[in-house]
């Protein structure tokens, strides 16, 4: 029994020894030696030069086992640092230069490589060990490298300066570049002979310097071209200083100034600013002394205005000066520098505005003179010297012109401006709004027939009731115009004019025959209506005729010539009966003119006016379509009448004064003082009729509304009727004188009319006063 289990012990034993006898080492391990020892999967095998990772892999084994990583300048596709040998994952090159754009620091430049990227210096710089590239974390960066270290770098005639990563070369003072030779400096003097203009150019110490020929001048900058200085226009002020005394001394300053910058080689440097104020002075003088009404004084005001501006703009050391005074408002630029000006630049006053390209004002590049002066001067009231002047426009002859803005000077240092390839744009607002008229841009051309206004060069960009904005491709003083038309004609003022002035002669005809044909009512004032009535009716006649009969030119001016004489000659009696009036109230009762005295204020007065305004503008007399003054000959016709009209009222006034006075005296005749006192009110109401019509007539050539052109019509077509109606119908003898008549022409058996005014003459000589004085009663 014992044996039996020691059997089975010795057994189990052995059976446990063969077991351990075949125990085997895990993945990654090596039995060896009794002993399990890790195998190093990443060791070089010969037959896979690849390696287990793959190309551009790095294996890096671990305990048991192994794992891939890429090399530097690589990355895996899955985007892991770390992968299996087992996957698809490969490393590939990716560019650093791209994902990091500061990788090289500062002034260097990175390339990508494969693998990995270089940093090289960029141009100008240099690494701070001397290498040409690296990399970040080399502890390198590029530094700045002096090229003006380098001898003689820019030559003998320039200087180096260094700059961050490069050098300029800047030439010495006296030298610049030779065209095409962007290396080379070169004495400015030897480059361009006409560096100068009209000067020599020599070199100094401090870098070249011209010296100008008589009649040039650099205005003091000896490095500035010479150009040319005209200083005979200050001689033609003469006749400026002779008319007004306060600008001889201020001429004279400027020619003098003048004379000294072109002929002294080293001329002392002007007072701008004092000039200036100088200048602002004297227009503010001859401004406050009332309009010029000369045309040759406007174009010498101008010329020196304009001449002194520009003599003076160098001189001026501020950039921009605005100044105003009593009559003027000036803005002037001043730019200097070698840099020619670019841009444009806009200059704004009360009622004017200007637009201009400082290239403009420059003129040509290769003339530059170193400066460039624009200056903008606005005149408060040189519209009422310079209006009227207008022979240098086109017209036609029943459209005038009248100033309807202020008026501006423009000048530049560019002594080319009479055709500018640029255009210069000037705003004005208008004095007087109107949407009836049309506007003109026009300058003051001092070249034609002493001076007028001219359009040549400037044109209308746009224009309304407020403003005008032009466009003048030249420079000198500028302004708008506002064109005036004559009515035009309408069938109904055709109508009314035909039917009135028909009406109008019939009673003019029995207003002559009543005042010439019944003598029992005839004395100094019924003959003084008398002539009043053969002046208007003929002036009708002649106006019905001929009025419109502009084919002839001739005839055309001599229907205007008598229309002007017969009109006044009406104006003219009708002042003789104010004179009448006042005669007889303040000096005697039925004192009368004799007819001489009567016929040469009627007739000789309107003679004269008419003579001396043919002989003045004979081609006064007439217009494209009416046979009438024109507008420039008119005032030879309203300024008489005004006249008259003015006299009249004051021998109406101190007549009724008088008139007064003896109603309230002790002993008043008051028989013929009311008589006095009703001719006296129809002698106003006549002047009031034919003053009220050509005040109307005033108007026409204004613009003015229809109404009042209807007004005129009916007051100048009627007027022969209301006369009728006041020294006839109106007066209680003439009707009695009416009724005879109308009885003889009713009653044939009865005694004529001669035997009734024969039977009546004791009784008109008995009431010598009532016949003296034509009595009316109204």
């Amino acid at each position: 029994m014992v044996g039996r289990w020691n059997l089975l012990i010795l057994a189990l034993n052995l059976s446990i020894v063969i077991v351990l006898s075949k125990t085997e080492c895990p993945d990654g391990f090596n039995f060896s030696r009794k002993k399990c020892f890790d195998i190093d999967e990443c060791e070089f095998d010969e037959d896979n030069s690849e390696g287990l990772c793959g190309n551009d892999a790095v294996c890096h084994n671990t305990f048991g086992s192994f794992y891939c990583s890429c090399e530097d300048g690589y990355r895996s596709t899955s985007g892991a640092a770390n992968f299996s040998a087992a996957t698809s994952v490969k490393c590939e090159d990716f560019n650093e230069c791209l994902e990091d754009g500061g990788l090289c620091g500062p002034n260097a430049s990175c390339f990508n490589a494969i693998p990995q990227y270089s940093c090289i210096c960029e141009a100008g710089f240099i690494s701070t060990t001397g290498v040409e590239s690296f990399r970040n974390g080399d502890n390198i960066t590029c530094r700045d490298m002096d090229e003006c270290q380098e001898e003689n770098v820019c030559g003998q005639n320039a200087t180096c300066i260094n700059t961050q990563g490069s050098f300029n070369c800047v030439c010495n003072a006296g030298f610049k570049l030779k065209s095409g030779h962007q290396e080379q400096c070169e004495d400015i003097c030897m480059i361009g002979t006409t560096i100068c203009g009209n000067g020599t150019c020599y070199h100094g110490a401090s870098g070249h310097y011209c010296t100008c020929h008589a009649g040039f001048t650099n205005y003091g900058h000896k490095g500035s071209r010479c150009t040319e200085l005209n200083c005979d226009v200050f001689n033609d002020k003469i006749s400026l200083t002779e008319e007004f005394h306060v600008a001889h001394d201020f001429v004279k300053l400027l020619k003098e100034s003048c004379l000294e910058l072109t002929v002294s080689a080293n001329p002392k440097e002007l007072d701008g600013e004092e000039i200036l104020k100088q200048l602002l002075s004297v227009i503010d003088n001859l401004l406050s002394g009332g309009a010029f009404k000369d045309k040759r004084k406007v174009s010498i005001f101008l010329t020196m205005v304009e001449e002194t501006l520009r003599l003076i703009g160098p001189f001026i050391k501020a950039h921009w000066t605005a100044i105003t005074s009593t009559h003027t408002d000036l803005k002037l630029l001043v730019k200097k520098g070698d840099d020619f000006p670019q841009g444009t630049k806009t200059f704004s006053s009360k009622g004017a505005h200007l637009n201009i390209s400082l290239k403009t004002a420059a003129g040509d590049p290769s003339y530059y003179p170193g400066f460039t002066t624009v200056s903008h001067l606005r005149y408060e009231n040189l519209e009422d010297s310079a209006d009227g002047f207008f022979s240098g426009m086109k017209r036609q002859e029943e459209q005038s012109y009248k100033i309807n803005s202020k008026v501006v000077t423009v000048t530049v240092s560019n002594r080319n401006t009479s055709h500018l390839k640029e255009p210069v744009i000037l705003t004005f607002d208008h004095l007087k709004q109107s949407n009836e008229s049309s506007h003109t841009c026009v300058f003051w051309d001092s070249s034609k027939e002493g001076g007028s206004w001219s359009a040549r060069g400037c044109s209308v960009l746009t224009s309304n009731p407020n403003y005008t904005v032009c466009s003048c491709n030249h420079l000198s003083s500028f302004a708008v115009l506002m064109a005036r038309n004559e009515i035009e004609d309408t069938f109904e003022l055709q109508l009314i004019t035909w039917v009135g002035l028909s009406l109008s002669l019939i009673c003019l005809f029995i207003c002559i025959l009543t005042f010439s044909l019944i003598r029992s009512i005839k004395s100094p004032r019924t003959t003084i209506h008398l002539h009043l009535c053969i002046s208007l009716f003929i002036a009708n006649i002649i106006f019905l005729a001929g009025i419109s009969r502009t084919e002839n030119r001739v005839g055309c001016a001599v229907v205007a010539g008598l229309l002007h004489f017969f009109f006044l000659a009406a104006f003219c009696w009708m002042c003789l009966e104010g004179i009448q009036l006042f005669r007889m109230v303040v000096l005697v009762f039925n004192t009368s003119f004799k007819t001489l005295y009567m016929m040469a204020g009627g007739y000789g007065v309107p003679a004269v006016i008419v003579a001396v305004s043919a002989l003045a503008n004979a081609k006064g007399y007439g217009t494209k379509r009416h046979c009438w003054l024109n507008l420039e000959l008119i005032w030879s016709f309203f300024g008489p009448a005004c006249v008259i009209i003015v006299v009249n009222i004051f021998f109406f006034l101190i007549t009724v004064w008088k008139l007064a006075q003896k109603f309230s005296s002790l002993n008043p005749d008051l028989n013929n003082l009311q008589k006095i006192k009703v001719f006296i009110i129809t002698a106003v109401a006549q002047l009031t009729l034919l003053g009220t019509m050509w005040i109307f007539g005033c108007f026409q050539f204004e613009g003015a509304p229809i109404v009042i052109s209807y007004l005129f019509t009916i007051f100048s077509s009627c007027q022969g009727f209301l006369l009728f109606v006041m020294h006839c119908l109106l007066s209680k003898q003439v009707r009695e004188e009416y009724g005879k008549i109308l009885s003889i022409c009713c009653a044939p058996g009865k005694k004529s009319y001669s035997d009734l005014n024969s039977s009546h003459t004791s009784k008109a000589r008995a009431s010598k006063s009532t016949q003296d004085t034509g009595e009316s009663r109204i």
